[in-house]
């Protein structure tokens, strides 16, 4: 997740793209590692290699995350593996992150409210606190603008932080928000894209093909290019088109699982986060 985030990281200098216009200013092999986790982790092995646990993640940071973030709720319901990544994490040296995945019909205020409410216990149980976290919102596909700016507006309010944007890859969704007020985009722009594309279509073979679909962003932060899919958890979705080709496991490890490349160097890296992160 970089630089000139359109309003969102503005003081982080502009590099230029090594790869090819749209996928990404470095290397996906250069480029800072970041995992994603759930109470659906770990998922089913599948090959010898390196495992993972809630509580043992030193796998991970020996491949080369550098962060991790960890599911902590969904609606109404909290991920009962959050609290124990997060430790596990922080025993690793790793930067931690959290997301929350807002459903509609569920008043997002109130999922903003359990969403810090949760943090703040789960820092306070496991030694957090002080610690940097990062905030995400994760929105499922039925959402409206109006969802992500109430969202935003009570995670701000209730921490100072602008929290980063999670966006499932869909039409209904691309609509709403290509459709929205000016008002609405100009909030929503001022926090950071993380972009899901598992694979090239015709419409989206880039980060950037997508992020402009979405009429939102001027850039784009942080990219899911593998993961799973939902219906069948143990097959693995990895981008591999042009100068951005993933394999399909995450280095030695020995089963699939979520990863993101961001958009930038490390120093950005670590810029953004503290930027995007809040301390319970």
């Amino acid at each position: 997740m970089r630089i000139l985030f359109s309003l969102a990281v503005l003081s982080i200098p502009f590099l230029l793209n090594s790869c090819g216009t749209g996928y990404g200013r470095v290397g996906l092999n250069d480029a800072p590692k970041v995992v994603n986790v759930s109470s659906y982790d770990p998922k089913e092995k599948q090959r010898a290699g390196d495992s993972f646990s809630s509580s043992d993640v030193s796998a991970l940071k020996r491949n080369g995350a550098q962060g991790l973030i960890a599911r902590c709720g969904k609606g109404k319901l909290l991920d009962e593996k959050c609290a124990d990544f997060l430790s596990a994490a922080n025993r690793q040296g790793m930067m931690l992150g959290t997301y929350y995945y807002v459903l509609k019909g569920i008043d997002p205020v109130w999922q903003a409210d359990q969403y810090i409410n949760r943090l703040q216990e789960i820092a306070a149980s496991r030694g957090l606190r002080g610690q940097k976290i990062l905030l995400v919102g994760d929105f499922d596909t039925k959402s409206s603008p109006a969802d992500l700016v109430a969202f935003i507006n009570r995670v701000e309010q209730r921490t100072g932080v602008l929290p980063a944007i999670y966006l499932e890859n869909s039409n209904q969704l691309r609509s709403a928000l290509s459709n929205a007020s000016a008002a609405q985009k100009r909030r929503i722009s001022q926090c950071p894209y993380w972009i899901a594309l598992y694979a090239p279509t015709d419409r989206f073979r880039t980060p950037r093909d997508l992020m402009k679909a979405y009429g939102v962003w001027n850039d784009w932060a942080m990219w899911q290019y593998a993961g799973v899919e939902w219906e069948r958890r143990s097959v693995s979705k990895h981008y591999n088109h042009g100068p951005w080709r993933s394999s399909k496991y995450f280095g030695t490890m020995d089963r699939p699982l979520e990863h993101n490349a961001f958009n930038g160097s490390v120093g950005d890296l670590n810029a953004f986060w503290a930027k995007h992160s809040w301390q319970p």
